[in-house]
């Protein structure tokens, strides 16, 4: 338990940007594996669309500092590349 004033804010702070940051990298990994699915099943114009889908919410997460940007680019890669795969 924190002792000083300043200690206590930080706990409540730090709760707040762990829930914060929960929230955006739970959407971040439901919105790849909506991708997944659709590709494993495939079905292009869903796959299609939750690329879109998928790809802004990776791009706020990194806007909001939940996600670094190397993260999200090596992220929006690799659903790319399945897409691509599922095209071919």
């Amino acid at each position: 338990m924190p002792n000083k004033k300043s200690a206590k804010k930080r706990v409540i702070t730090s709760e707040r940007n762990r829930l914060y940051n929960k929230y955006w990298t739970s959407r971040c990994k439901t919105a790849v594996k909506n991708l997944l699915e659709a590709v494993a099943a495939g079905d292009a114009d869903t796959a299609t669309k939750t690329f879109n889908t998928a790809q802004s919410v990776i791009d706020k997460a990194v806007v909001k500092g939940v996600m670094h940007k190397n993260t999200a680019a090596r992220r929006k890669e690799l659903m790319a590349r399945r897409l691509k795969a599922l095209s071919a």
